[in-house]
């Protein structure tokens, strides 16, 4: 087994047994060393839409016009902004999320999930009377994914706060050409806003239409939506010019790794991405971007930061799901034993990661796999 392929780092890690039940969480905390009295009570706050998400895996190929496929694995977990919230809350994070629940059998099962499965604070949240929960279907096939979504008119009243909660860090997805009045209040407040946005569907990719970038401490689109917005040739340039909007700029680079852009300081760093074999990529950029505000929040240096984020979301690819994929210090440690323990390991690629050893337990955080949330709804949890 060697560690590198042309580019990009091995350090191959077997897939492990489907995680499921938990109720406690790996109880490691990345921040420790830099709590102090008169902390924000948060470290990181969230808003926006839940889903519940139902997830098909093991398709050969993407389903045919008037034909019926049969899946050979499925699952159920909160998706949407929960995906976001459940990863930072694995990685030991503080983690508060407005948003609005349907009071149905999905509303209460997704409520249940995050507050009482994943430790995560829903204050800010609310229970809709008479809303149906917002329902997305995801089929993953040959690396890819295929959704299908179904949800009403959200409620009339916004599930964030007229002021949010004060916090470390927020995580604030942009949508062009609206201003979401939180985003200035929390950053008057002190809190760091990370950025990330979608698809521009109208088309216009106008980067002055994402007003609040100006609120933003960093911003990390992908490859395509970085150069559509600034109009460069490659992602890297890209990522330069975007720093004449926001301070930090991360650019994903799909299997190439990621690069990014500290304008406060002149850095930069690239890391390349580690090969697994995807089982279905659903969540593994909100894995990404909660790896990354971690390491920020943990004064990491930026090279790390990027080693960081894309590890954990290599490992999120290789099981199914958003929410249920999220790994904790346990997988992150497992991993990080196992690749130590294989032959022909390329001590470069080992050193890239070396940084592991000062973060880690020295035995672990728990048993591993870790038992997480329900992955089928109807199931009980056993005691």
């Amino acid at each position: 087994m060697t560690a590198f392929e042309g580019e990009r780092p091995h350090l191959r890690h077997q897939t492990h047994p489907r995680p499921g039940p938990r109720s406690s969480s790996d109880g490691w905390d990345p921040l420790a060393g830099l709590r102090a009295e008169g902390d924000p009570p948060w470290d990181v706050y969230l808003t926006g839409t839940v889903f519940l998400d139902i997830i098909f895996t093991g398709l050969d190929s993407a389903p045919v016009r008037g034909t019926e496929s049969w899946a050979r694995g499925m699952g159920s977990s909160p998706g949407g902004v929960a995906n976001m919230a459940t990863a930072l809350a694995r990685l030991g994070l503080r983690t508060s999320l407005a948003a609005a629940f349907g009071d149905d059998h999905y509303g209460e099962y997704c409520w249940d999930a995050l507050a009482q499965g994943e430790g995560i604070d829903l204050t800010p949240s609310r229970m809709v009377p008479g809303w149906h929960s917002p329902v997305t279907v995801s089929m993953a096939y040959e690396g890819e994914r295929t959704m299908v979504s179904h949800g009403h008119e959200p409620p009339p009243e916004e599930p964030a706060p007229e002021c949010p909660p004060h916090a470390r860090a927020a995580v604030a997805s942009l949508t062009p050409g609206v201003r979401a009045p939180w985003i200035a209040q929390a950053a008057s407040k002190g809190t760091r806003v990370f950025a990330d946005v979608g698809w521009d569907e109208t088309g216009r990719w106008d980067l002055a239409g994402l007003a609040d970038l100006e609120h933003c401490e960093a911003f990390l689109p992908n490859a395509e939506e970085a150069m559509r917005y600034t109009g460069a040739g490659c992602p890297r340039a890209a990522a330069r010019a975007l720093t004449e909007q926001v301070p930090l700029a991360v650019v994903t680079l799909g299997a190439e790794g990621a690069y990014a852009v500290d304008a406060r300081t002149g850095e930069t760093a690239e890391v390349p991405a580690i090969v697994v074999e995807a089982l279905d990529p659903t969540g593994a950029g909100d894995v990404f971007v909660a790896g990354f505000v971690t390491g920020t929040l943990a004064d990491w240096p930026l090279a790390d930061r990027l080693a960081f984020a894309g590890l954990i979301a290599a490992l999120s690819v290789q099981e199914f799901g958003g929410s249920l994929s999220a790994p904790g210090w346990s997988e992150i440690a497992a991993w990080w034993r196992r690749v130590q323990s294989l032959e022909g390991q390329d001590p470069a690629a080992l050193r890239r990661y070396a940084f592991l050893e000062g973060l880690l337990p020295e035995r672990g955080v728990g048993a591993w796999p870790l038992r997480r949330a329900v992955p089928t709804i109807g199931f009980r949890r056993s005691a």
